[in-house]
């Protein structure tokens, strides 16, 4: 298994503020309550990713702490690929942990600030024109090539 790092405090927020009032310093929430709150984080994870139709079912989720453990059986490159920036690309995760189907290693790219789709494919790609075949190889979880932000990973494609 291979793990990825990410941007713990960026990404997009899907689980929630805690509104209940600070506990003192001293205290520690009951295991029970540390449980809950995981599988609350899990299911919330699960969501976004059946939101993005990338859960074909077979995909199983652990949370220890912010580190999140992927495993699917039938998933295939691009998919895997994709459900770990899905995964990695939300606030509050900080690891991803997963399989990938065949030998190489997939290629990821941090947004830096005030970098765009079209200088990123210039750099990988050798031509600030195929900034779309970068768009193409994140959809659905990006949904205009203009909205990327700094600490955001992104799949690079092979392209011929």
């Amino acid at each position: 298994m291979a793990i990825w790092d990410f941007v713990k405090d960026t990404g997009k927020s899907i689980f929630g503020k805690a509104e209940a009032s600070p506990a003192p310093a001293d205290s520690k929430p009951s295991k029970p309550a540390q449980e809950n709150a995981t599988q609350a984080k899990v299911e919330a994870l699960k969501k976004e990713l059946k939101t993005l139709g990338l859960d074909a079912g077979d995909v199983h989720l652990t949370l220890k702490g912010d580190l999140v453990k992927i495993e699917s059986r039938g998933a295939d490159r691009e998919t895997m690929e994709k459900l770990v920036l899905a995964v990695g690309n939300i606030e509050g995760i900080s690891k991803v942990e997963a399989d990938m189907p065949e030998d190489a290693e997939p290629q990821f790219h941090t947004v830096a600030k005030g970098e765009t789709l079209s200088a990123i494919a210039k750099k990988y790609l050798g031509d600030a024109n195929k900034y779309q075949a970068i768009f193409e190889a994140n959809k659905p979880m990006l949904s205009d090539p203009d909205k990327i932000y700094p600490g955001q990973k992104l799949r690079i494609p092979q392209v011929a």
